[in-house]
């Protein structure tokens, strides 16, 4: 048996490689971004002195993340972007990007070795790609890019570019055919107006009234006009505060669809761990084991954090797993986990 609705504390890769191959459905996670902010934790990710080395490091951890992923899991994967500094270090992008000085300072750190990696003073850095990428060249399958639309974004000072209102989520799998839920995320189509979509990030977008089975209104010509459409690349959601001690929370809105589409709610069969499938109106056992028994999906975040991974899981009737390197977070954790029905 795997732990579940646990954290394991220290370094993610060395974490992951106590967990046995194929025990969890999907991932989910948000890695510290490259040169942001110091944690504070020896070995951290986040602090190499190049985009490259970052990169690498990343793709070695996410090597981990697929073995211990079902062949039919899928991997969602949240990355911001920076920008490189002037040689000095002093006011540049970087400051008019993050707004504290404590969230400035480990990247003003980086700009100064932004010429080992040929970048410009004032060059977007391109992080997300590079690990997109590199980790399609891994064995991944880059399935879909999402932008992350924030209608709040971080003020910025800068007047020579837009003001950075975005980030990019990675759909990703580890075979060509994966288990993906479409109809638990669907947009609101055409046709009857019963489900209420929210894009300004105030309503509980994830929630239909008409239930994932109702498929099509007819419209005024006779013609089926559908009620919901296949949900698209551009989720417009407001970034969520967080009073905890943590840095940066990704907000539930966001966690919430990606383990919707990437786990079954139905649950998984407890010899074998394959998703039930929708079929439908109706769920399907995916395999010929004789049990009927289910267990919940486990949903892996190696960058638990504060846990809003987990605290959507479980709101969500899912597990999980998670890895930490700070044990202070675990505290905060606890916490979020223990407050059920708190999203929904």
């Amino acid at each position: 048996m795997i732990p579940r609705n646990t954290c394991l504390v220290g370094d993610a890769a060395e974490q992951l490689a106590t967990l046995p191959a194929g025990c969890v459905q999907m991932c989910a996670t948000s890695p510290p971004y490259w040169g942001l902010r110091d944690y504070g934790e020896p070995g951290q990710l986040g602090l190499e002195e190049t985009p490259e080395a970052y990169v690498e490091r990343l793709v070695a951890i996410f090597r981990e993340v697929r073995r211990v992923l079902r062949d039919d899991g899928v991997l969602w994967l949240n990355l911001g972007d920076s920008y490189a500094g002037d040689k000095s270090g002093g006011r540049n992008d970087v400051d008019s990007m993050y707004g504290s000085e404590a969230a400035r300072s480990g990247l003003r750190a980086k700009a100064r070795l932004k010429t080992r990696s040929g970048l410009k003073p004032k060059d977007l850095v391109g992080i997300p790609w590079r690990v997109a990428f590199a980790l399609q060249a891994d064995g991944w399958w880059l399935r879909s890019d999402v932008i992350w639309a924030k209608p709040n974004p971080m003020p910025e000072s800068v007047t020579d570019r837009p003001t950075s209102a975005h980030e990019y989520v990675f759909l990703l799998s580890k075979s060509a055919r994966y288990f993906y839920d479409a109809d638990a995320i669907k947009g609101q189509g055409a046709g009857k107006r019963e489900w209420q979509q929210d894009t300004r990030g105030s309503g509980k977008d994830w929630k239909s009234k008409g239930g994932a089975g109702s498929r099509a209104a007819k419209g005024p010509s006779g013609f089926g006009t559908p009620e919901y459409r296949n949900r698209r690349s551009v989720w417009t959601i407001a970034t969520a505060p967080y009073g905890g001690a943590h840095f940066a929370c990704w907000p539930p809105k966001l966690v919430a669809p990606m383990i919707q589409a990437g786990s079954s709610e139905r649950g998984a069969c407890a010899d074998c761990g394959a998703p039930w499938r929708r079929e439908g109106d109706a769920w399907q056992k995916p395999c010929d084991c004789a049990t009927t028994e289910r267990l919940p999906c486990v949903v892996l975040d190696p960058f638990m954090g504060s846990g809003t991974t987990g605290q959507v899981a479980q709101d969500l009737g899912r597990d999980w797993i998670g890895c930490e390197l700070n044990p202070d977070y675990l505290k905060l954790q606890a916490k979020r986990t223990a407050q059920l029905g708190m999203f929904f």
